[in-house]
């Protein structure tokens, strides 16, 4: 058997921090649109909010070390329906963050080739990196990490450069800038710089998206890594790029605001040099947009929360061509109906972006609460817990009065997420309520047969759930859950044994008790003779061929020799 060959700490960091790092070519501008000369104040002020969700995302990655981010610890802490509003959230946060990612990146061609035309171009790059996708040609580490180390060297060169014309200067144009009235007072502008500012966090959550492939122990040296590039670059950036910009071209050029610090400070090669950087990296976001979307929706098609045709992979590439257009088209239409207004496609980013965070938190304290006992290396104080979410709260209220029109392109995409998203979790009973009138009309025979062939291929799918006792009300919670969550009617009861003796007497009573008690869902029993163990789970998977994700356990106590995340995506149901 094959084993990939796990990530390190360079090249982790390297893959998600392209993504946070680029951020700062759009939100450096952003900020201090909204807040003025008080942007470095807002944005220490996202570092310190950064900083507590480190130990947030840092806790959940410890006790469950599964790629997935937001979606994947609800997944494992509460029921599905709510799992999905985080996997719908994070859909939108990706596609929000190609449109933004790629309309700034031509932004910053344009800023070197004045004739080209952003719409045209932008949705050109959308379409393009559809058909790289198509073809197979998905992320690199090595391009990844050259990619990063070349966009962190192109942004010391931009700060040494506004050092030494800040020095040269005298501050004249820093203090020219300071000595100008808040926009509309101190509070509001630190707060309002605070709210758009947090967009500048926005890549943080791509490290738990892949924590899989990490070796053990660089998950949170990722996030640490990511939090020093944030805390460090996007407020000193901005300090000096008020010591070479005034403040009128400052909010004039915001868009490419690094690029204008670049030609002011060094002249037209550093202007280049921030150009071709910015495409390059804002480019890479683009890419890992439709990398992650990929990944989530083949994920949330496997838990049945999408529909099963997206899948379908074509014979070519082996790609799932399904979900590369369908990403393409609603990437594609956010941009043009928002006409390339920055502050709504930002406001839509921010919005979508902060609500993933603020699940992840609340992820956080339901694992506290749920799964006390699951093992984990790092534990978040509950009150930092409880700040981190009430700062991203704050900032998600703060981004939506700055732009009200952004909850309005948000509940569209949202909506219409959620809304095939709500049809998969109830299709049962919608085709249900649908046969029940077509059994009425003679005429609608063959589509009432075709229905009814489909609701039963839908519940025949069987699941399975690991018991280490038997105990009858673990059990009837097992059941309980697939009752209210899945649409299969068969659950297979699965107990490892070392030794007969070790079988629990009372366990086969219980599960017969059960699959009476339960008439709608047939209940097995099934024994495996060896110790519990991720080969356990492999084997089960392989003889009764059933995915891992449709196999569920008991939360184990702090005990247990194994991480769950060997397990392969096996899912907690309860306590």
């Amino acid at each position: 058997m094959l084993h990939h060959k796990k990530l390190g700490q360079l090249v982790a960091t390297a893959i998600s921090g392209n993504d946070i790092t680029s951020s700062c070519l759009y939100v450096v501008g952003l900020s201090v649109f909204y807040s003025g000369k008080f942007a470095p104040l807002s944005l220490f002020l996202v570092v310190i909010v950064l900083y507590l969700f480190r130990g947030v995302y840092a806790e959940v990655g410890s006790a469950l070390p599964l790629n997935g981010g937001a979606y994947n610890v609800l997944l494992n802490t509460t029921s599905k329906s709510v799992a999905s509003l985080a996997a719908a959230l994070t859909m939108l946060s990706y596609v929000a963050t190609a449109v933004v990612s790629a309309s700034s990146a031509i932004e910053y061609l344009k800023d070197l080739w004045p004739d080209c035309n952003v719409t045209w171009f932008t949705i050109g790059l959308l379409f393009l990196f559809a058909l790289l996708n198509l073809v197979g040609i998905s992320e690199s580490s090595a391009v990844a990490l050259a990619i990063f180390l070349v966009h962190l060297t192109v942004l010391s060169v931009l700060i040494v450069c506004s050092a030494i014309y800040g020095f040269k200067t005298n501050w004249v144009i820093l203090k020219e800038n300071w000595d100008l009235p808040p926009i509309r007072s101190i509070p509001l502008d630190v707060f309002y710089g605070f709210c758009s500012g947090l967009l500048g966090v926005s890549g943080f959550e791509t490290s738990a998206n892949f924590i899989e492939e990490q070796e053990k122990g660089v998950f949170p040296l990722t996030l640490r890594n990511m939090w020093v590039c944030v805390a460090f670059f996007n407020p000193v950036i901005t300090v000096l790029g008020m010591a070479v910009v005034d403040m009128t071209t400052f909010i004039t050029n915001q868009r490419v605001i690094l690029s204008q610090i670049g030609y002011i400070s060094g002249g037209v090669w550093l202007q280049y040099m921030v150009s071709i950087d910015a495409i390059l990296v804002l480019s890479g976001a683009v890419l890992t947009g439709y990398v992650g979307i990929t990944g989530l929706v083949h994920r949330m098609a496997l838990d049945r929360l999408l529909p099963n045709f997206l899948l379908h992979k074509n014979s070519c590439r082996d790609t799932n061509h399904f979900i590369i257009f369908a990403f393409f088209l609603t990437t594609s239409s956010l941009f043009l109906i928002v006409s390339n207004q920055v502050q709504i496609l930002s406001g839509v980013y921010t919005v979508s972006f902060l609500s993933v965070m603020a699940l992840f938190a609340v992820g956080n304290m339901l694992l506290k609460y749920k799964r006390a006992k699951l093992h984990r290396d790092i534990k978040t104080k509950w009150v930092f817990v409880l700040l981190a979410l009430f700062s991203v709260l704050s900032a998600l209220g703060g981004n939506i009065a700055l732009e009200l029109d952004v909850l309005k392109y948000f509940s569209i995409y949202f909506g219409g997420t959620m809304f095939i998203v709500v049809v998969m979790i109830g299709r049962v009973n919608i085709l249900r309520f649908s046969l029940f009138f077509l059994s009425k009309l003679k005429s609608c025979h063959p589509i009432t047969e075709r229905l009814k062939k489909y609701a039963k291929s839908i519940r025949s799918q069987e699941l399975i759930f690991f018991t280490r006792k038997g105990d009858l009300h673990v059990l009837n919670k097992a059941l309980m859950y697939v009752r209210d969550n899945e649409s299969s009617n068969t659950l297979t009861v699965v107990h490892a044994y070392e030794e007969e003796k070790d079988i629990p007497p009372n366990l086969v009573r219980n599960v017969e008790f059960l699959d009476h008690l339960y008439p709608k869902i047939r209940v097995n029993l099934f024994l495996v003779h060896g110790k519990f163990s991720p080969r356990t789970t492999n084997y089960v998977a392989k003889k009764l061929n059933v995915p891992k994700n449709y196999m569920f356990m008991a939360c184990p106590d702090g005990y247990f020799p194994h991480n769950i995340g060997e397990f392969g995506g096996v899912r907690l149901i309860t306590h």
